[in-house]
């Protein structure tokens, strides 16, 4: 099918410069509909930045992002993700105090297209829409696995439902792109397994193409099917994980590192 081979995001000659600083240099990459990708380096390494200029957080210095045939750059944050790209942090952001089925209406409500007054009086048309969005969020934590915990506060799932949690807040936007920055960060072993099968289940499942940051090799190497190397704000490999692997540019910089 052509939506199988369809270029999702193309990213050509891409630079961040910080004052003097140039974080990001020159970096190109593309995605195709229904990839899963990873971006890899070390800390400092401008994997972050790269996000955040996808996302309208940053307007890059240099090049050019599309998406869709969209021109992302000096979009604002809020019109990326209405044309299909939504994003997980580093550090996780829930609210702790609200029950998980809420966290994930949160979402909901940013596209919710009452007025203040219609919300205020609960109109029938109000009503009715969040029947609909509490209804779609259940069936979105059945997806991830959180359907019994709905009620809970989102401060009490442990560390690795909290990801699934806020991996279901980003998909309720009904992306065609995920962004997961270091999804696996704190994790223990078996956290991570089942993040891995989660990350390919929910691949298949919502027709998602997803873009990862990750430190954990066994994550990047275990899933994706193409990476890229950062080091020093440059673009130093890209290819299959058993070429990564093999690459000295790559041993030296960043996977040296690890052993």
């Amino acid at each position: 099918m052509n939506e199988q081979t369809q270029t999702l995001l193309s990213i050509n000659g891409l630079t961040m410069i910080f004052g003097g600083l140039i974080a990001v240099n020159d970096f190109n990459f593309s995605l195709q509909s229904g990839d899963l990708a990873g971006l890899i380096g070390p800390n400092g390494a401008g994997k972050t930045t790269i996000f955040n200029m996808i996302t309208g957080q940053y307007i890059p210095s240099k090049g050019k992002v599309v998406f869709l045939n969209h021109i992302l750059n000096g979009l604002p944050p809020h019109e990326i993700t209405s044309l299909g790209i939504s994003r997980t942090f580093q550090n996780i952001r829930l609210f702790g105090n609200l029950s998980v089925l809420d966290n994930v209406m949160v979402s909901f409500h940013m596209g919710l297209k009452n007025s203040f007054l219609s919300a205020m009086w609960r109109s029938p048309a109000y009503v009715s829409a969040e029947k609909a969005m509490r209804e779609e969020g259940y069936r979105l934590l059945e997806a991830v696995g959180l359907a019994e915990l709905s009620r809970e506060e989102a401060k009490s799932l442990p560390y690795g439902q909290q990801r699934r949690l806020e991996i279901a807040r980003a998909l309720a936007i009904h992306p065609k792109l995920l962004l997961l920055d270091e999804p696996a960060a704190g994790m223990n072993p078996h956290e991570t397994m089942d993040l891995m099968n989660f990350i390919q289940k929910i691949r298949e499942e919502f027709n998602l193409t997803i873009f990862l940051i990750e430190h954990d090799m066994k994550v990047v190497m275990g899933i994706c099917e193409n990476v890229a190397v950062m080091d020093f704000g440059i673009k130093i490999a890209e290819g299959t994980p058993s070429n990564i692997r093999k690459n000295p540019k790559v041993i030296e910089a960043y996977l040296g590192v690890e052993s």
